[in-house]
């Protein structure tokens, strides 16, 4: 018996490390359906806006496949019991972060639209740049249940997400595909990405304790 709990263990411990992979997943991708298609629904309708070409939209799709795939070889955390699927916690963590990226898209578009005074083609640009940023910046978040920086990704990640982010920032600054925005403005929208990334950790920490807090009480 000793044995053969030595032998299950590598097993039980990768086979929650895939979990833990597949649960960060489907945050990630509710989130990002979320955060993008009711953004760009809502500006349609409310501000009859279009916030992104069709040809802006196949590169987000294209830039996103990387980082994605590159989820299969990170860095997740191990559970030291028992896990199972608990859908009301992911699409109440999904709903809350895909609102906030919501939020801080439209907060861009103000600036873009109204402080800046920007054309309509670089607002667009503006818009793509910080939709590619804060969308690969949104896989860090869903990764951990706490801070982000409290589990380091793995390196296929990391330099997975980087390297799309990168390309995104050039297509942007030399205007591949889209009006071209230089290097001021993309590295505004930059800042802008990461404030609201580290806004929105903060927002994600204490709901998720919000979520046990309940369920402890609920379990009662």
């Amino acid at each position: 018996a000793p044995n053969a709990a030595l032998f299950l263990q590598p097993v039980i411990e990768e086979s929650r490390r895939v979990f833990s992979r597949m649960n960060s997943y489907a945050i990630y991708r509710i989130t990002e359906t979320i955060r993008v298609l009711f953004f760009i629904t809502l500006s349609i309708l409310v501000f009859n806006f279009y916030p992104v070409t069709a040809m802006m939209i196949v590169l987000l799709a294209l830039l996103n496949d990387g980082p994605i795939m590159a989820i299969a070889y990170d860095r997740a955390d191990v559970s030291p019991t028992p896990v199972r699927w608990n859908m009301r916690t992911v699409l109440m963590v999904s709903t809350v972060l895909g609102l906030v990226g919501v939020a801080s898209s439209f907060g861009l578009f103000y600036l873009g639209q109204r402080v800046l005074e920007l054309p309509v083609q670089q607002v667009q640009s503006l818009l793509f740049l910080k939709l590619a940023v804060a969308g690969h910046l949104t896989i860090f978040l869903t990764r951990t249940r706490g801070h982000f920086w409290s589990n380091r990704p793995g390196a296929a990640l990391f330099y997975s997400a980087l390297a799309t982010k990168l390309l995104a920032t050039l297509a942007v600054v030399y205007g591949w595909f889209m009006a071209p925005l230089g290097w001021k403005l993309a590295g505004y929208t930059w800042l802008y990405a990461l404030a609201a990334f580290l806004v929105t950790d903060l927002v994600k920490v204490p709901f998720y304790r919000l979520l046990d807090h309940s369920a402890i009480r609920f379990s009662r």
